[in-house]
């Protein structure tokens, strides 16, 4: 039997009514809906903007039974119950073996992509309000992480606070943004220094680039298929940004989570910074101090989750063993629910018990602050 597993990623799903019902007033209506066309149910935003389907962010288990059937084409009556309904939710988890969940959004993840500015904070504060209620249903056990739009900074402080107040655990920004406002620029000093003091983990999440198309959005193209297999790219672009700009050493407390783009990819950008900072000075042009080099600030301050990464997991020691959380990303289709647990035995198969209990479950009590006493209930 594993140790203590928690999922450091997993999902709700939105209702259909979430933003008819609690998005303000003024852009009820151009907020976000589910829409059937063709017989699938697609995301539309203001008029008729067509974001992407459901499919690949519902149908949990499906990879197991019939990997072929997986699409973006999806049906919300075909969605987990446990999405939506934080009770069966819980229910699904003692299903799974899991005894606590950091939550993310679904359809959430594609509002990053949003022209408007005030529409997107407009859609992340409805999101933020109805998320809270869901964890407040079990809060020793669910943790969920707020949306924040970076547009503009003092207004993600703003929102950055109230979430804390709302009771989250964390926050998601967009894991990358325009290209003039990278995460080295000077102008998110404050916001980084309103995390670290609130406490709460930053998340560079999947499929929240602040530009660029969505996959499965628009017309088929096997381009899709190269952005999947290449998608670290992004979060290793931002998290390097905030490394070399000596992010983490202004704010030390700061902790940066980088979550669902598996582990593997880590060992040689930690090299590259190493190699660059030492033997490049034109380019690493903010020096640190005390002798430190970018690899000790990853190892400091940022935190993978990752779902079943068996390669990731023999380099282990390169990456460190601290520094890894497992995650369910229940209930999409790339989800480990219901075989979590056989899943994980098989990938953390020979790795020393100590090491288990870390990555299963211990570094994301300790990130996101479970009670493993009160999260370990039946």
């Amino acid at each position: 039997m594993l140790p203590l597993v928690l999922s450091s990623d997993s999902h709700v799903f939105e209702p259909p009514d979430l933003w008819q019902k609690r998005i303000d007033a003024a852009f009820r209506d151009r907020g976000p809906r589910i829409q059937r066309i063709d017989g699938a149910d697609q995301i539309v935003v203001e008029a008729d903007q067509i974001l992407s389907g459901i499919g690949l962010i519902s149908n949990a288990g499906a990879r197991f039974e019939a990997p072929e059937t997986i699409s973006a084409d999806g049906r919300f009556e075909d969605v987990l119950r446990g999405g939506y309904d934080p009770e069966q939710h819980l229910k699904d988890m003692v299903l799974d073996g899991v005894a606590g969940e950091v939550l993310y959004p679904s359809q959430g993840l594609f509002y990053f992509r949003l022209a408007d500015s005030q529409l997107m904070s407009a859609i992340f504060r409805a999101y933020n309000d109805w998320l809270a209620e869901f964890c407040r249903t079990d809060s020793g056990r669910l943790k969920g992480i707020a949306m924040i739009n970076l547009d503009d900074v003092q207004d993600g402080i703003e929102e950055l606070e109230r979430a804390a107040r709302l009771g989250l655990s964390g926050a998601m920004i967009t894991e990358y943004p325009f290209e003039h406002r990278r995460y080295d620029q000077p102008e998110y000093e404050p916001f980084w220094a309103a995390a670290a003091a609130l406490g709460l983990p930053l998340s560079l999440h999947t499929a929240t680039r602040r530009q660029g198309k969505i996959r499965g959005a628009g017309e088929k193209t096997l381009r899709d298929a190269s952005s999947r297999s290449t998608k670290a790219h992004y979060p290793a672009l931002s998290m390097c940004d905030m490394i070399f700009s000596g992010v983490f050493e202004r704010h030390p407390r700061l902790t940066l989570a980088i979550v669902e783009f598996e582990l593997s990819w880590v060992p040689h950008v930690l090299s590259s910074m190493d190699y660059t900072y030492r033997e490049r000075h034109g380019e690493a042009i903010y020096r640190f101090k005390d002798g430190m080099v970018p690899s000790d600030f990853f190892r400091r301050n940022v935190v993978l989750s990752f779902q079943e990464d068996a390669i990731g997991i023999r380099l282990r020691d390169i990456i460190g063993v601290d520094n890894m959380m497992w995650g369910s990303d229940y209930p999409h289709s790339e989800s480990t629910f219901p075989q979590s647990q056989k899943i994980l035995a098989d990938i953390l198969a020979g790795v020393p018990a100590d090491e288990q209990a870390k990555i299963v479950g211990g570094n994301t009590a300790r990130v996101y602050g479970f009670d493993v006493a009160k999260a370990g209930r039946p």
